[in-house]
């Protein structure tokens, strides 16, 4: 008999809890489990522990809450911090799927028995017939798809991973079998922003617990001409316009960082635009390697469109070609690659 078991990561919100009602709806046997992740965070405390045991509860399956603070201490919290510190903007998300939601989550996964983990993403996952293979695609939520911050899970585990909402198109249908099915969550408002940083305030959040402190130092231009004053490097994004506090003859954007002179750097919007990037930290899901040039289509922000480039692959980066330049590429970002609607892998945007 086929083991059915499945281990269901649980938040307290709507999207995980209409999961475990259509996983058992769906003939299988889920277990649900919260795990506590950084104390007072928006997905970890009481109010989240209650909401997902009497969703359980409601349901009849069994719901069991793991202490993961120090795991997330490690491989999330001081990663954020780290990438700030180097003039790179993280995706906490991205190291979170890792390490914890599939990392940590399938191992407890085995000792339960459990054949298969799940999450509430708006994610898919299927057998293809023409890669031989099980992959990660894009679900049909549009907009909400996640599969952006999914690239770096591992590959072997994509056979044993489900995501019940993975053919849904919208929040609304999600709520709605919430309300059909009476479970209380069903009106819950999503989370935003970084759960460990409720507030959005992660300057302060830096500020609080790191060794980071506001330093003051110069914005130059791409000649190095000194405009005005910068008030600390992790204050500022590529891109940003607005709160630079300098006066010029045309708008002027954040176009990167020297942290060994402590300069914030500024341009015109068109020097924003690159048409080449390295990536780095690769994780391929469709292939071992990739032997020779390859078109496909990129994204490299979870909000941005993707953009048709070539990829090349040359030992443990890989280089980047877009047919039309691509504006903002940060640091510290993913770069993810889509072969249609299904996710080949990503890595992490290099310093330029």
């Amino acid at each position: 008999m086929q083991n059915k078991k499945v281990l269901l990561g649980m938040s307290g919100g709507v999207d995980s809890s209409v999961s475990a009602l259509l996983l058992k709806e769906q003939g299988y046997e889920p277990i649900g489990t919260t795990l506590e992740l950084f104390a007072g965070s928006s997905c970890c405390n009481t109010n989240t522990y209650l909401d997902a045991k009497n969703v359980c509860n409601s349901l009849g399956i069994p719901h069991f809450i793991y202490n993961c603070k120090e795991d997330f201490k490690k491989y999330v919290i001081e990663n954020f911090i780290d990438c700030y510190a180097n003039c790179k903007t993280p995706n906490p998300c991205i190291e979170c799927n890792k390490y914890m939601k599939f990392g940590f989550m399938w191992e407890k996964a085995k000792e339960l028995g459990c054949n298969y983990i799940a999450t509430g993403h708006y994610a898919k996952t299927e057998y293809s017939e023409k890669y031989g293979r099980w992959v990660l695609k894009k679900s049909n939520a549009g907009k909400k798809d996640q599969s952006y911050v999914l690239w770096n899970i591992p590959k072997d585990l994509i056979e044993h991973v489900i995501f019940p909402l993975a053919d849904f198109e919208d929040k609304e249908q999600i709520r709605e079998i919430a309300r059909k099915n009476n479970l209380k969550v069903a009106n819950k408002p999503d989370s935003e922003d970084i759960c460990f940083v409720p507030d959005g305030n992660y300057k302060k959040f830096l500020e609080n617990n790191s060794k980071i402190k506001p330093k003051q130092g110069n914005i130059v231009n791409s000649n190095g001409e000194v405009l005005g004053k910068h008030t600390g490097l992790y204050n500022y994004t590529i891109g940003q316009r607005k709160g630079l506090g300098i006066s010029y003859k045309v708008p002027l954007f954040v176009l990167g960082f020297n942290k060994d002179k402590n300069e914030v750097i500024v341009g015109e919007e068109q020097e924003l635009y690159k048409k080449e990037v390295i990536v780095t930290d690769i994780n391929l899901l469709l292939v071992d390697e990739i032997k020779e040039e390859m078109e496909v289509e990129v994204k490299t922000r979870y909000s941005s469109k993707v953009a048709k480039a070539r990829i090349v692959q040359k030992e443990d980066k890989i280089k980047i070609i877009f047919d039309e330049p691509q504006r903002a590429i940060t640091p510290g970002q993913s770069a993810v690659f889509y072969i249609g609607d299904i996710v080949l892998g990503g890595g992490k945007i290099l310093e330029q």
